[in-house]
């Protein structure tokens, strides 16, 4: 299974049981059809470098939250048909990290502990 790393920015609300909600739905979906969860990290609440539509709201704040996993390409594309139509979802990306366990040995653990871009040329 990959490893995949999303970006999520959603919609910014005073209580934060919102975001709970759908950090807990999305990773319930990835566990529950054979994923690991491997690190979730909020980056709080921010404003918009630019005013954003999505379902109809115009948005000036968002939270913004990232998710490391591994999954199947197909809990992938059923993830992002989720993401699409939840309404406190705004904008959502999917890097993946690598393909294979054994080519993230090392890679792997250094783009979970947040050294991704490494200066060693």
């Amino acid at each position: 299974m990959p490893l995949y790393k999303m970006l999520c920015i959603s919609a910014h609300f005073n209580e934060y049981k919102h975001i709970k909600q759908l950090v807990t739905q999305t990773c319930t979906h990835i566990m529950n059809n054979g994923g690991v969860v491997r690190k979730i990290d909020s980056w709080g609440t921010l404003g918009l470098p630019q005013r954003m539509k999505r379902h109809s709201t115009h948005h000036n704040y968002a939270d913004y939250w990232t998710l490391h996993f591994d999954t199947s390409p197909r809990t992938l594309q059923s993830l992002n048909k989720i993401m699409r139509q939840d309404p406190l979802v705004i904008r959502w990306t999917v890097l993946r990290l690598g393909a294979k366990a054994e080519d993230l040995a090392l890679e792997g653990r250094k783009a979970i502990q947040g050294e991704e871009f490494s200066t060693n040329t």
